[in-house]
């Protein structure tokens, strides 16, 4: 149960985000398609993804429509060319794109980022599941957590790409070509510390603090019928009354002279 509770939380990931990044790369990387091409048909699954939540279930699925739009953005800009430092500009519009997805889930009420955290701290355990839909649905600290995990990622993704754009257009072209990478990764170490400390490690004291006490009073009810009832006032059932003197019953009284009554 566990393993397929693990397998459930970790198939959106693997299908909306890993599925569509993993064969754009593979396409470019190993197959030789040209940037195009491989966004093309990475955004093939995505892309029905989304259309089938749509159509079949009336909702969005949201990893895989931010997944789609970012794929559409990235082929919007791959007619860009010419000017060098609009060619650095634009590789920040892949993180603006994911930003403000993010952040208009958020406002949704739907935070997106949730998909990508739970499987995290949820860690397949059945327990932690049940849980974290009780927390989701009555706790509001908990629901404002999980808000605030999205927005800090949205917030850090979008000012990535203002950093970037400033730089492309204000520091020397040899210069961003690798100081665009130190940006983006420092943009990545900020937003998990940031998330963490603010959102996931509080949602993950809340949900620890809730299966422990679940787990408890799951073991104090499975005792209690298992104690024998006791009396009222705490003693043990009186056994069989004693005679006042202490000694046994005198047993059927016998002949004076200790014989047996002669016979006729």
């Amino acid at each position: 149960m566990t393993t397929n509770t693990k397998r459930a939380n970790l198939a959106p990931l693997l299908v909306d985000v890993a599925v569509p990044v993993g064969g754009y790369y593979l396409l470019k990387n190993g197959f030789g398609m040209s940037t195009l091409a491989a966004l093309g048909w990475s955004s093939v699954v995505p892309a029905l993804r989304t259309g089938w939540a749509a159509a079949r279930e009336r909702r969005v699925n949201g990893l895989a429509a931010l997944i789609l739009f970012v794929n559409v953005v990235g082929l919007l800009l791959s007619f860009v060319a010419g000017d060098p430092r609009l060619m650095l500009a634009k590789d920040s519009g892949v993180s603006s794109a994911i930003g403000i997805g993010i952040l208009v889930s958020v406002a949704m009420g739907r935070p997106m980022m949730t998909a990508a955290m739970k499987p995290w701290l949820v860690k397949g355990d059945a327990r932690r599941e049940a849980v974290w839909a009780r927390l989701a649905a009555e706790s509001a600290d908990f629901q404002r957590a999980e808000k605030v995990f999205s927005l800090v990622w949205g917030v850090v993704l979008l000012a990535e790409c203002v950093v970037r754009v400033v730089g492309a257009y204000t520091l020397p072209v040899d210069t961003m070509v690798w100081l665009g990478t130190v940006i983006m990764v420092v943009a990545m170490v900020l937003g998990f510390l940031l998330s963490g400390a603010l959102a996931a490690g509080p949602m993950a004291h809340m949900l620890m603090a809730e299966t422990k006490a679940g787990t408890n009073a799951g073991a104090t009810q499975a005792q209690e019928p298992a104690m024998a009832q006791e009396p009222a006032n705490g003693r043990e059932p009186a056994m069989a009354q004693e005679p006042a003197n202490g000694r046994e019953p005198a047993m059927a009284q016998e002949p004076a002279n200790g014989f047996a009554l002669a016979r006729s």
